[in-house]
């Protein structure tokens, strides 16, 4: 597939995505059902710019190009109606075989995203072979150790995809622990798995910087390993300690890492700033979570963990990253520029913030200013992402 098509059709994955950032986020302000806030957020807004994103880096990432053109199309098609299913089959007088229908076709897009990229990679599984470039060969032992990630992220992807479908059809479970199993094989083992693999490829090229290595080395097998053990043993036990254990050592590993990045490098890009505050919010909520493993749950923690580590780890580095692919400041529409990007940045990471602390203190107007601001937000990313693509590529 040629490097345009791909491009453009990696578009068209985060344009759906940030449509259902917003979704995501009045969905929650307007009180919509629980389950239809994580459909349009994580199988929604995340997974959908995981996907774009994964069509355009992760081939030239193993040093190939996508070999199926017309999974990008297919993909899309598929998870899009998959999401609107699953997010409108909690509501009531929605019939049961609209979430059915919504988690085949959700799965079956899945299933088509592994395919396409798995076939592109299949004589190089492992990901020795980086693709970098010459004047980068003293990054490719850390390209090499974070490809050979990736095909751990299909794992999870796949393993989700089923969980969602048995959760939703009445079919055997690999956790039994319900959508949470679900949920947490798809956030944490594909959402924030492959921020590691592809942020220490991608973060310190755009911060001109190097992550300290031993970091490298704790952070990927750690985030490997945590999705499993928490997804399979919710709510308590030895393994799900262990798993909590090794979900935190790896959140606080790359936000280390990361804030080493940005300390030594001299880079101040607006997008840089997403992932700044995403790790901050993700240590919180995995701490959060830490909390539930060894002493218990408190009144609102739920919320505020998944607010924490779903719209703030995740939402805001990825909005910060996609600043990066797609910087604002090029476009010439009103309000394109640093300030209004930063304003996103901010509005997002800020009201998440407030609203776990008003979920955790029990204070319903704080819960509803934070996800106000956090409206806000997802309202602007959406603006700016949808008039940059309009005005630099029209209708492509």
């Amino acid at each position: 597939m040629n490097p345009e098509a791909v491009s453009r059709w990696s578009r068209r994955h985060v344009a759906a995505g940030a449509l259902f950032l917003v979704a995501w986020q009045a969905a929650v302000l307007f009180g919509a059902p629980h389950r239809t806030g994580v459909a349009f957020g994580l199988y929604g807004f995340v997974l959908h710019t995981v996907a774009g994103k994964g069509y355009s880096l992760v081939p030239s990432y193993f040093a190939r190009q996508l070999v199926v053109p017309r999974a990008p199309p297919a993909s899309l098609s598929l998870l899009s109606l998959g999401t609107v299913g699953l997010a409108a089959v909690p509501f009531p007088g929605v019939p049961a075989v609209v979430g059915v229908a919504g988690a085949v076709c959700w799965a079956l897009g899945a299933l088509v995203l592994v395919g396409a990229l798995g076939w592109t990679v299949r004589d190089n599984v492992t990901g020795r072979q980086t693709g970098t470039g010459e004047p980068n060969a003293d990054r490719r032992r850390v390209d090499r150790f974070a490809n050979a990630f990736v095909p751990v992220v299909f794992g999870y992807l796949l393993a989700g995809a089923y969980e969602t479908l048995a959760v939703t059809g009445g079919g055997p479970s690999l956790t039994g622990r319900g959508l949470a199993g679900a949920i947490h094989l798809l956030a944490a083992g594909v959402g924030v798995l492959l921020v590691f693999t592809v942020g220490f490829r991608l973060l310190p090229r755009f911060l001109v910087s190097y992550p300290p290595s031993a970091l490298v080395a704790v952070v990927l097998p750690a985030g490997a390993l945590g999705p499993t053990l928490v997804a399979g043993n919710l709510w308590g036990g030895t393994w799900f300690r262990l798993g909590a254990v090794a979900e935190t050592l790896a959140i606080v590993g790359f936000a280390v890492a990361y804030v080493v990045l940005f300390v030594r490098s001299d880079r101040r890009r607006v997008g840089l700033y997403g992932p700044l505050l995403g790790v901050v919010l993700g240590v919180v909520g995995v701490s959060l979570g830490l909390h539930f493993a060894f002493v218990g749950v408190p009144t609102g923690g739920v919320t505020a963990h998944y607010r924490l580590n779903l719209t703030g780890f995740l939402g805001v580095t990825i909005v910060g990253i996609a600043y990066q692919f797609y910087p604002p400041a090029i476009g010439s529409f009103p309000g394109a520029d640093d300030r209004t990007a930063l304003a996103s940045i901010w509005c997002l990471a800020v009201g998440v913030a407030v609203e776990a602390s008003g979920s955790l203190a029990g204070v319903a107007l704080v819960v509803t200013f934070g996800r106000l601001l956090a409206f806000v937000g997802a309202c602007l990313y959406g603006y700016l992402l949808f008039g940059l693509f309009r005005e630099r590529y029209g209708g492509r």
